[in-house]
């Protein structure tokens, strides 16, 4: 086994267990994996390391990668607009958004809507999307797509591919890393999946007021996170919040986008993934430090604002998802860390914090 130091992964356990310990949280799954070996693998509370949970935004990089992936081969440009391969795109003043707007957040539709049929229905979708209207101008600003963004490159893989995105994703980037499926888990794949629990209170206006806010900017609601938790819902594999995982296989992944074993991935790909191409702010005023796949952790301190420990290497990568969970590698330390959990926390500074405490802690698990 690859070594790490074994009193600070002491340290890293205790503190991943501090929420479920005090009954906040019922199951939470942490994985830290060191140059290909899983080297710690813990379960905590209502779960074993076998459970797969909610992975929500963590799973976006799996479905841009293989959108790159496709780009490399010369399947699309991801310079080109995106009405080049989804006609129906380029309706309503959206004929310049380019694919690589939509991937670096910058494409205007933050929070396009999809019904339930639209959801499911790949052709129902693609006439929803000419119903689609820019709040700003495409490539001005960043503002998060939780979930609209990565419709649109799901059903560029589709269109460009002739086959279901969440097949061509399983197939391209995560059987070559040696890890199962996330997205699009069947109806009867699903009974080790652990249902999303509400846990804790909203922020108090003493947490607010500290950042210099009265209230927390708007985005996917509770009530969106928990209906993941309908067997239907897990089953269309939405492509920006609908992953599915154990923390072991996020963590390997990671290994594998960080070492490439057998070239799995293109290296123009795999190198565009490592580049900060969009560095407009976010609502904390943070540079969003963004590639076409991942968030780097940076050199100007905001590490932690972006998700990271505190100590990651500037070209540390990574993504992080509703409830704290999060997944990244720091090439620095050859080093991946994954965590999960069921309890959806109301008070998002909590959950924030909780995320770049257990990040700092497995950074500091393989030293300097």
């Amino acid at each position: 086994m690859t070594a790490i130091d074994a009193k600070t992964a002491a340290g890293l356990l205790e503190r991943a267990r501090r929420e479920v310990d005090s009954g906040l949280l019922p199951a939470a799954q942490l994985a830290l994996a060191l140059e290909g070996e899983i080297v710690v693998s813990e379960a905590l509370g209502d779960c074993t390391t076998d459970t797969r949970f909610h992975t929500y935004s963590a799973v976006k990089p799996t479905v841009a990668l293989t959108a790159m992936e496709l780009a490399a081969e010369g399947h699309f440009d991801i310079a080109a607009p995106v009405r080049d391969v989804l006609e129906t795109f380029g309706a309503n003043g959206k004929d310049a958004i380019t694919v690589s707007q939509v991937m670096l957040h910058a494409g205007g539709f933050p929070h396009a809507p999809l019904s339930r049929t639209e959801t499911t229905d790949r052709a129902a979708r693609l006439e929803a999307y000419a119903a689609w209207r820019t709040d700003w101008e495409p490539g001005t600003r960043f503002e998060y797509h939780a979930l609209s963004a990565h419709w649109v490159l799901a059903d560029i893989i589709a269109e460009v591919t002739g086959r279901p995105y969440a097949d061509v994703i399983a197939e391209r980037v995560m059987e070559p890393a040696g890890c199962s499926r996330w997205l699009g888990i069947g109806v009867d794949e699903q009974s080790d999946v652990a249902d999303v629990v509400g846990v804790g209170s909203e922020p108090t206006a003493e947490e607010l007021a500290a950042l210099g806010l009265d209230e927390l900017p708007g985005g996917v609601g509770p009530e969106v996170l928990m209906a993941f938790n309908r067997p239907w819902l897990r089953a269309a594999g939405v492509p920006g919040g609908g992953g599915i995982a154990r923390a072991t296989e996020m963590a390997r992944w990671y290994q594998a986008v960080l070492h490439n074993p057998d070239g799995f991935l293109h290296a123009e790909a795999r190198s565009d993934a490592m580049v900060v191409r969009q560095s407009h702010p976010d609502w904390t005023g943070t540079p969003a430090n963004r590639s076409h796949a991942f968030v780097l952790a940076g050199n100007d301190g905001k590490a932690g604002m972006r998700g990271h420990g505190q100590g990651a290497s500037a070209e540390a990568f990574g993504h992080g998802g509703a409830a704290g969970q999060i997944a990244w590698a720091d090439p620095a330390r050859g080093l991946s860390f994954a965590y999960l959990t069921s309890g959806l926390d109301r008070n998002d500074l909590a959950s924030a914090r909780r995320r770049v405490a257990l990040s700092s802690r497995a950074l500091a698990c393989a030293g300097q």
